[in-house]
């Protein structure tokens, strides 16, 4: 696996997997959904994951908020810093780039997030 203490890749990688990032652009929601489902090891279901983030996101649009609980469970899990800036800024400012970025690195680390 890749270094623990790094990000795979940057935040404006999409290059890198544009269908990654197609789908953060177009809808994020699924790519959220998957990474909850990876990270809360189940607990959550795809479909719920992505639903959160919808009602948070037509209800208040501030569903940056939610993906980024998972962009923290993510940095916490594999040691990754806090980069470019906190993780609430870097979903409020860049929630598209932000949620490619951390579906790409569970990827990176062998997990496919796709699988839920």
């Amino acid at each position: 696996p890749p270094n623990s203490g790094l990000w795979t890749t940057g935040l404006c990688g999409c290059t890198e997997d544009c269908p990654s990032c197609w789908c953060a652009l177009c809808c994020p929601c699924v790519l959220v959904g998957r990474m909850a489902n990876i990270l809360d090891q189940g607990m959550t279901s795809v479909f719920t994951g992505a639903a959160i983030f919808c009602i948070v996101q037509w209800f208040t649009g501030c569903g940056c908020l939610y993906s980024c609980l998972y962009r923290a469970k993510l940095r916490h899990k594999y040691g990754l810093p806090e980069e470019p800036c906190n993780d609430i800024c870097t979903d409020c400012w860049c929630n598209c780039c932000s949620i490619a970025q951390a579906y790409r690195e569970l990827r990176n680390r062998n997990i496919n997030p796709a699988l839920g």
